[in-house]
């Protein structure tokens, strides 16, 4: 079994992701990532370049983690500015670093893709690991970083020299509810109250909702999506890297699996939401308005999803990184995880102690919250009682 580099994902025949397990995750389909690449989305001078690493036996591949030679940390969502502040004050170079990542996209699914039918995917899925580290220890780089990784791939992590960092996002988990009212009748009266009231709010300045998958958006209406994501980046002094033809490319290739929200005001679309989702989870992707009134953006982003998901039988909602207001509207915390190779030694070691440390505070900040849930009952009863 022989570990390859490919410059392009294009480069991979189509049949091959037939026989990797991407667990339905659409941030890891070919069309996703593939997507990014043709439609010009990943750059040099954006600080992405191809750099995947695949394993082979006889030409067949057993195995992928799209990954890139990364040259900022723009668009990883795992924030690793003091590493780089370490190596620079040790006068070392910390880019360009090696990547295994959705761009972009904060959202938890497997990274390293292996044959379900193999005989070990474990010790794949530790080749791959193996492999990365060789590839960014070649080509003299600092580290090399997965991002957002499963649980099966922290145990191919377990016993080598790849550190282990956590963080908290914020989900919603649909306990088997009926209606947004069922849910709402979960909540503390005064979560309740405010969720309504923000609700009636939106619906009293004359906005309208609709929810549209892939297949059911013309060019126009693609279009009018894109210019509310590129307007509200501007405005935040962001730069969209996502453009119009990528848009166009997933609402074609992915169908029902891209769900847009959308806000109309006097028969205008004036604020959208799109999200991706799989068979169990529906996953906050961008946000965009022309005129964010009051409350309009926990209703398209946050209560449209809710709602979404409750109709669809979906058992999470994951809105997106970060936000702790999430809390007040019935999301409650969820770890994620991420694996860093880094090949100074002594760095190595104390970004471990750093990341252990990390865990703990996040241990005692997960109590905290969940101590203060929304939910009138335990949060962790809430939590366990999910549909699919």
């Amino acid at each position: 079994m022989q570990a390859h580099r490919i410059a392009s994902l294009d480069a991979l025949d189509a049949t091959v992701w037939d026989c990797l397990d991407t667990a339905g995750n659409p941030f890891v389909s070919r069309p996703f990532l593939a997507g990014l690449e043709a439609k010009g989305c990943l750059r040099p001078e954006l600080g992405w370049r191809p750099a995947h690493v695949a394993l082979a036996r006889n030409e067949r591949v057993l195995g992928l983690a799209p990954a890139y030679e990364k040259r900022n940390s723009h668009g990883e969502f795992v924030f690793d500015h003091a590493w780089a502040d370490a190596h620079h004050r040790l006068g070392l170079e910390y880019y360009p670093k090696l990547l295994c990542a959705v761009p972009y996209s904060p959202v938890t699914g497997p990274r390293l893709l292996v044959d379900p039918a193999a005989a070990d995917a474990r010790a794949l899925r530790r080749r791959l690991l193996e492999a990365l580290a060789d590839a960014a220890a070649s080509a003299g780089w600092s580290s090399a970083h997965v991002n957002f990784v499963t649980p099966a791939e922290i145990e191919a992590a377990a016993g080598n020299e790849w550190v282990q960092r956590s963080d908290v996002q914020f989900h919603w988990r649909n306990a088997g509810y009926r209606s947004f009212d069922d849910f709402l009748a979960r909540l503390k009266h005064k979560r309740r109250k405010e969720i309504r009231r923000e609700r009636q709010r939106v619906a009293a300045d004359g906005w309208g909702f609709e929810w549209r998958h892939g297949d059911e958006l013309d060019a126009t209406t693609i279009a009018e999506i894109h210019a509310l994501y590129a307007a509200t980046f501007i405005n935040k002094g962001n730069y969209p890297a996502l453009n119009r033809p990528f848009f166009e490319h997933l609402a074609a290739s992915l169908g029902a699996r891209l769900v847009a929200i959308l806000a109309f005001r006097r028969g205008r679309l004036g604020a959208m939401a799109l999200c991706l989702r799989s068979r169990d989870t529906l996953y906050g992707r961008s946000w965009g308005a022309t005129d964010p009134t009051p409350s309009l953006h926990f209703e398209t982003c946050y209560y449209q999803g809710i709602d979404y998901c409750i109709s669809k039988g979906i058992a999470t909602f994951e809105p997106g990184a970060q936000g702790e207001h999430k809390v007040a509207r019935g999301f409650l915390p969820a770890r994620t995880h991420s694996l860093h190779w880094i090949a100074h030694p002594e760095l190595r070691r104390a970004i471990a102690g750093a990341c252990a440390r990390e865990r703990r505070w996040l241990d005692d900040y997960e109590a905290a919250v969940r101590q203060n849930s929304p939910y009138a009952q335990r949060a962790d009863d809430a939590d366990s009682l999910v549909v699919g």
